[in-house]
């Protein structure tokens, strides 16, 4: 599908459909005019899913399904979709300022998401995989419990400068690793007043918390690992690629043909090189600040490993940086590369595997 032009060459119409928590409205449109033939709102169950596709049997046999959220609200659909061997194509939740006049509603948004998949030139699939979908949940799951764990250390930090004078004078000239070890092993005196006993339990419960999230971290990258091991172990061979590095990229690719090209891969990541030309200057460009940012720092975590630890990366770095290149342009371009070569190596592998 990624390599259509117009879907007018094999469907007869396109199924818009705005996917919410419990409802998604679906709308027919037809392929050759454009015009709405019929629509209907079902409930986001399978019987409501089964009843959707009861509702397109009535109108064309060849058809496609315009799904918008289709790894959020619309996952379910989706997948009930691709396992009938349905067309599923993605679109994006749009913005209001694209609504026709900041008109909303369920069904014509739906109308719309037909009307948008007719008019694009490269279709999108759903990103879909058992594998894939593992790596999506630990991913979530991992940057919860850190991002939980650096705000309970945080926490324990302010509350030490805070604290008492007994308190604080045991973690003075320590370090944040430190401070949650010494916290995680405080205990409460009777003779101490209220401020200082509630500053200890809070301490305490902070540093273990801390503890607890980092642990359950570790649980979910040692998953990840296992997962990438036995699906993609050439990804974590590439230099500066770690799990989670290779979880996220694996994430945003999911499978062969769901991204046509390798610019389309950069564009995706938010690496592809956007003109800033202006009067007579033709080679200024300027950063990409679109697309899926998570896969985006990834490629730019690679890159700082790169300008470190490898000197190829560092020869490049310096006769750029000799031709008036800034540091910010040279890692856009390093991040470019970088998203080449993983997307050959994504595509070409799948390949040959």
């Amino acid at each position: 599908m990624a390599s259509l032009t117009d879907l007018r060459e094999v469907v007869d119409v396109v199924i818009g459909v705005d996917t919410h928590v419990h409802t998604h409205s679906a709308a027919v449109v037809d392929t050759a005019t454009g015009g709405l033939l019929d629509e209907i709102t079902v409930e986001a169950t399978t019987e409501g899913y089964a009843e959707l596709v009861e509702f397109a049997n009535n109108h064309a046999t060849l058809r496609a399904w315009a799904i918008e959220g289709t790894g959020g609200h619309g996952a379910g659909l989706s997948r009930h979709l691709l396992q009938a061997c349905e067309i599923v194509i993605e679109l994006d939740r749009p913005k209001r300022a694209a609504r026709r006049n900041g008109a909303k509603s369920d069904p014509l948004d739906a109308i719309r998401a037909a009307r948008e998949a007719l008019a694009r030139p490269q279709l999108g699939t759903p990103r879909s995989g058992a594998e894939r979908q593992a790596l999506s949940v630990l991913l979530t799951a991992r940057r919860s419990a850190i991002n939980a764990s650096t705000e309970a250390q945080l926490q324990v930090f302010s509350l030490v400068i805070a604290a008492p004078e007994p308190i604080r004078a045991r973690f003075r000239g320590q370090k944040v690793a430190a401070m949650l070890n010494t916290a995680a092993n405080l205990r409460v005196h009777s003779s101490w007043d209220i401020e200082t006993t509630s500053t200890v339990v809070a301490l305490r419960a902070l540093a273990r918390r801390a503890h607890a999230m980092l642990k359950e971290a570790r649980e979910h990258q040692k998953a990840i690992v296992t997962i990438i091991r036995t699906w993609r172990p050439d990804l974590l061979e590439q230099f500066g690629v770690g799990p989670i590095v290779a979880a996220t990229v694996l994430c945003a690719w999911s499978h062969p043909g769901r991204i046509h090209s390798e610019a389309a891969f950069a564009m995706l990541a938010g690496v592809a090189p956007i003109p800033a030309n202006s009067g007579q200057v033709t080679t200024r460009h300027r950063l990409n600040r679109y697309g899926d940012r998570q896969l985006n720092r990834a490629l730019h975590t690679v890159v700082r490993i790169r300008i470190q630890y490898q000197p190829a990366t560092r020869d490049y770095v310096a006769r750029r940086s000799a031709e008036g290149k800034t540091s910010r342009e040279i890692k856009r371009c390093l991040a470019r590369y970088v998203a080449r070569d993983l997307y050959r190596l994504l595509e070409n592998g799948a390949a040959a595997a």
